[in-house]
């Protein structure tokens, strides 16, 4: 059965309840490997800097691009070279605006925790982020979508170690998703009336 399939039988309860769960074991995926990886978990915790220009500027700016990319290429591109069978659909069509805010602000720090504050942290860039673009199952089927996913992840990837500060792959990952999934939200409501 095509995960599409799979999708559209799934409620939206059941769709949300998966998605909270695979953050939750991302993020215990990443403390415990954390607690075997890092001598001391101010080591992980120092990868945590605030500093306002880069996670604003830098990670803002970045975030902004590659919004305005992927809506240029949803412009130019046939729609069903950008469907994912669904699933962001679901995921924030019916959301408020609050609840895609608590959504993606889980979603962005559970992701980059492990795939860039540790996984990268330890093993590489490479390595973190073809994982990355892998677990996003989803789009293995769909060449360009994947292609976006290895992007991003590499991009994701190399701000964190431009800037040696996990906020700012934290904060562009958030803003990423949180202005795309308000748009879905946003274009859902248009189409209902």
């Amino acid at each position: 059965m095509k995960q599409a399939d799979l999708i559209k039988k799934m409620t939206d309860k059941e769709i949300l309840l998966n998605l909270y769960i695979t953050q939750l074991l991302m993020l215990i995926l990443a403390f415990g490997l954390g607690w075997f990886l890092f001598d001391s978990w101010a080591d992980l915790f120092e990868k945590f800097k605030w500093d306002p220009f880069t996670i604003f500027v830098v990670g803002g700016g970045s975030a902004f691009i590659i919004i305005l990319f992927e809506l240029i290429l949803e412009k130019i591109l046939p729609k069903k070279m950008l469907d994912d069978g669904g699933i962001n659909e679901r995921v924030f069509q019916n959301r408020s605006v609050l609840h895609i805010f608590v959504l993606v602000t889980i979603i962005a720090f559970a992701e980059e925790i492990l795939f860039r504050g540790v996984l990268q942290t330890h093993f590489g860039l490479i390595p973190a982020s073809l994982l990355f673009a892998i677990i996003h199952v989803r789009y293995l089927r769909k060449i360009i979508l994947f292609i976006i996913t290895v992007g991003l992840s590499f991009y994701l990837g190399w701000l964190y170690l431009l800037t040696d500060n996990l906020l700012v792959p934290i904060f562009t990952h958030f803003t990423i998703d949180f202005v795309l999934g308000c748009i879905l939200r946003f274009r859902n409501r248009e189409n209902q009336v």
